[in-house]
This record gives structure tokens, C-alpha cells and sequence, in this order.
């Protein structure tokens, strides 16, 4: 065993097999990739919002009354 090995066993902490670290790492970086997809999605939604929210307010504006200077 390498001297990490040694220590984690005389200290009496867990080993974990690389392939568990594998496996981890491969879990974190598919939970970081649909994060960063979730987070572009919320952040498109709240633009789409913000316009739809600006077209609601233009179209419940009142019409300017005629000019009747003739």
C-alpha cells in the first residue's frame, strides 16, 4: 500500500475503491451540467416573462384622445 493507504487504514478511516471515486465524480458532473442547464432555463424564462409583462402593460395603456385643434 502507498503511504495514503497506510495512513487512512492505521487511522482507522473508510477506503473507497477508484472506482467509487469514478462514479462519484462522473454523478457530480452530470449534476453540475443539469444545473447550469436549469439555471439558463430560469434565467430565458424570467426574460420571456419580463417582455411578456412589458407587451401586457403597452396594451393596457389607454388610447390618446383625438387632437381636436383643426
Amino acid at each position: 500500500m502507498n503511504d495514503g493507504g497506510m495512513t487512512a487504514v492505521g487511522s482507522g478511516d473508510e477506503m473507497v475503491s477508484a472506482a467509487e471515486v469514478k462514479a462519484v465524480k462522473r454523478q457530480v458532473r452530470e449534476l453540475e451540467r443539469l444545473l447550469g442547464r436549469k439555471t439558463m432555463e430560469t434565467k430565458i424564462l424570467k426574460e420571456a416573462l419580463e417582455v411578456a409583462q412589458a407587451k401586457k402593460l403597452i396594451s393596457r395603456m389607454p388610447l390618446l384622445p383625438p387632437d381636436d385643434s383643426r
